[in-house]
């Protein structure tokens, strides 16, 4: 397939009717969505140039099977103020809310995407759905890839966003190269089951929500499809630098989904790689119920279950940790930098359920709410540690030093103090 260049006069004409070139959009002037489109439709192929003034758009730019989208690295796409849907998707967004996901959605294919720098500027569209009408359930990427195989996001910069930067579902076969996060926020990349054999690397910046997450169970509001994500590589990934307020997390969300009519169905999250990590403070593995619909109201069915998990040269300048609330079968860290001076208290795994109480109205405790599964265990399994060290130590730390396992008790003076607690715990099987 031959790449199509969209010259600035081209893009003008098929603007307008005048021959001449007019001056860029302004936020308030007219959407590119036309121009792009007809091009697409035409060449399977568009590019988007620098220019002085951004790209306007008022709805998606829809990709079709083995189109391709590029823009120069500083060409400037921003999305209309009230818009409220996402910047790019593919043609065949199909949600699957309430039912697995059946074995052939007739997925959208080869599809590429690379350059841009892609904003919202905060304005209004908080959701990215997939359409302005009749939306997908679930859909919220500035970049949206639901329903397809073999695609590719390489080299793009998300600037002030409310939606996931690159939100991708029911997926198999996808590569993610390229994501830098610009006072962002919500989640870096996101990822729904089912999903696997893909590759997410090279993300950094700030966010306000997960740099990566792997949700293969997920809260019903943000989920166009449930199920399985296995064989993924997460590498190259950077957390802001210290004293910028980011969240620099990476989640992995496994649970079992009970769908309205009582079925259920098992979400795990196995035979995953995460390498070369800088600065990412916390790595959630963890239980969370739904807080915004209520967590009585959306909840996973029991503890999720992580199987074959390997992390491998991470480098921490301030404490962080990798917090597992699920049953785990295969866990194992090596080849870890702790940068910062040795603390009795620290530990780098942490084994078994949080509590922590989300304090609604501060003054008021009956309207205060557990935000984690204080009261489930998890069962431990198969994990292996070795070289972990503490700046220029010339040794490992003990296995002791390095992982600590919980067991949550009621506290009796709660609410006076807080958490909760409660009755859960982990078991470590050595």
């Amino acid at each position: 397939m031959r790449c199509i260049i969209l010259l600035l006069a081209a893009f003008a004409a098929m603007m307008s009717h005048a021959a001449a070139l007019r001056p860029a959009p302004t936020i308030e002037g007219e959407s590119a969505n036309a121009a792009i489109q007809a091009t697409l439709d035409k060449n399977n192929a568009v590019h988007l140039p620098k220019r002085a003034g951004p790209y306007v758009l008022d709805g998606p730019i829809i990709l079709k099977s083995g189109q391709k989208l590029t823009a120069d690295a500083d060409t400037v796409i921003q999305l209309k103020p009230g818009t409220n849907t996402c910047m790019v998707r593919n043609e065949h967004i199909v949600g699957f809310a309430d039912k697995p996901v059946p074995a052939d959605t007739q997925p959208d294919t080869d599809i590429q995407i690379e350059g841009g720098i892609w904003t919202t500027f905060g304005e209004g569209n908080t959701r990215g759905h997939s359409s302005k009408q009749a939306h997908v359930h679930g859909t919220h990427g500035v970049i949206l890839l639901q329903n397809v195989r073999r695609v590719t996001v390489r080299n793009i910069t998300v600037r002030r966003s409310k939606a996931f930067a690159v939100h991708l579902a029911n997926a198999r076969d996808f590569t993610v190269d390229g994501v830098t996060l610009d006072e962002h926020g919500r989640d870096g990349v996101h990822v729904n089951g089912p999903a696997s054999d893909g590759l997410i690397r090279n993300v950094s910046g700030i966010s306000h929500d997960d740099t990566v997450a792997l949700n293969a169970w997920e809260w019903k509001n943000y989920a166009p499809s449930f199920g399985a994500i296995h064989h993924i590589v997460i590498e190259d990934v950077r957390g802001a630098p210290d004293g910028i307020p980011s969240a620099n997390s990476i989640r992995l969300l496994p649970g079992v989904k009970r769908f309205s009519d009582g079925t259920m169905l098992d979400c795990p999250i196995h035979d995953i790689t995460i390498r070369r990590i800088t600065d990412i403070r916390d790595f959630k593995l963890y239980d969370q119920p739904n807080l915004e619909l209520g967590r009585d109201n959306d909840f996973s069915a029991g503890v999720g279950t992580l199987k074959n998990l390997r992390f491998d040269n991470l480098i921490f300048h301030r404490p962080g940790s990798i917090q597992v609330h699920a049953n785990t079968n295969g866990l194992v860290v090596s080849d870890v930098k702790l940068g910062f001076p040795p603390r009795d208290d620290f530990r780098l795994i942490e084994l078994g359920p949080k509590s922590a109480t989300y304090k609604h109205k501060p003054n008021d405790p009956a309207t205060w709410v557990e935000i984690f599964s204080p009261d489930l265990n998890c069962t431990v399994r198969n994990v292996a540690v070795t070289g972990v060290r503490i700046r220029d130590a010339q040794t490992d730390l003990h296995i002791d030093q390095i992982v600590r396992v919980i067991e949550q008790k009621p506290n009796p003076d709660y609410p006076k103090t807080t958490p909760k607690g409660g009755t859960g715990k982990a078991i470590w099987v050595r």
